[in-house]
């Protein structure tokens, strides 16, 4: 059984020293004098331990010696962004659903990067955490490894993976896009541009979408795509209302990968006397709490960002408890909330 498999004991252990002696072919001791003195061993001995603990994505456990108990009371989670509300909502729900069981909550951010996210999680499996709630379903090679080897209980949340045997809670980033892509189309919108910033996993799954409803609607033209890997800000999103005004002849509409880009792409619209939704509808993405403000109010998708933390933290919780899980995939759905600009 995979790593998030329901029902994963915690007790079946995680990548030991032995092991990755055994592996490398030496003795515990010298594995240990590797790693923690490699001075004290060969340039040989030293590559065989290494390779050893690539494999078998061991990381050294700094709590088990110092505590006889396995348990740490302490869950991480790892977010790509501690500025962006999107995720802020989602560490409140974690919050919340881990408060009645006295478990803390150890905070990483990713910055949208493989490499920290490698460098967090080295750091903190050395903790030794109860748990593990991650925002993403695809991960490098490396994490993949250590996640493994450590055998702890892990939550992804934000999207549904496709595996059931995966513990997942979220939506269909992949749905949530086609939808609002078939929304502009029932308004009788044709040339709808995409425009997607970031270029995070979950803003790819919307593109997806988009292409799927555009492809069934005859549609889709690629030129129609304006896809940058900025981060996302509204000062970017006029930019990029500019870009599609001026390079994409007969746009009438446009969805942008989520509200802050929409935003900026109203504003621009306002101050270049660009009617909306008049000359061009503009759809956005989360339902950020300015969105039903704006003038005009923006379209977009609402998402449970704060029962999605909630919800997969009590998840892991009843999963470290010994209890059954009701589901490994969690759908918690969307809603489209029409407004004012389209």
């Amino acid at each position: 059984m995979s790593r998030n498999g329901a029902g994963k004991a915690r007790g079946s252990g995680r990548a030991t020293l032995e092991e990755v002696a055994g592996l490398a072919g030496v003795s515990i001791m010298t594995a240990s004098r590797a790693l923690s003195q490699p001075r004290l061993v060969s340039d040989a001995t030293r590559a065989k331990v290494e390779q050893a603990v690539a494999e078998l994505g061991y990381v050294p456990n700094r709590a088990a010696r110092a505590l006889a108990s396995s348990q740490s009371r302490v869950i991480v989670a790892l977010v790509p962004s501690l500025s962006n509300v999107v995720f802020t909502a989602v560490l409140d729900g974690i919050q919340d659903a881990i408060a009645e069981g006295q478990y803390q909550l150890l905070i990483g951010n990713t910055h949208y990067s493989d490499a920290e996210e490698e460098k967090l999680l080295r750091t903190y499996l050395q903790s030794n955490p109860d748990g593990i709630l991650l925002s993403s379903l695809a991960h490098s090679p490396e994490v993949t490894r250590m996640l493994d080897g450590s055998r702890i209980p892990t939550v992804s949340m934000m999207d549904l993976a496709d595996d059931t045997a995966r513990l997942t809670v979220g939506f269909s980033q992949l749905d949530a896009g086609s939808a609002m892509t078939r929304h502009l189309l029932a308004r009788g919108y044709r040339r709808i541009a995409f425009i997607g910033a970031q270029l995070d996993e979950r803003t790819l799954r919307r593109a997806d979408g988009y292409r799927q409803a555009m492809r069934a609607a005859g549609l889709y033209d690629p030129a129609l795509e304006i896809m940058v890997p900025d981060p996302s800000t509204i000062a970017l999103g006029a930019e990029l209302m500019q870009r599609a005004l001026d390079t994409l002849p007969g746009v009438d509409a446009v969805f942008c990968c989520n509200d802050d880009l929409a935003h900026g792409a109203i504003y621009y619209c306002q101050r270049h006397d660009v009617k909306v939704p008049g000359d061009v509808a503009i759809a956005g993405f989360n339902d950020l709490p300015a969105s039903a403000w704006m003038v005009p109010s923006l379209t977009t998708i609402d998402t449970p960002r704060y029962r999605i933390g909630y919800e997969a933290a009590t998840l892991l919780v009843d999963l470290l408890a010994g209890r059954e899980p009701r589901a490994t995939r969690v759908d918690l759905g969307f809603t489209l909330r029409e407004r004012e600009s389209t």
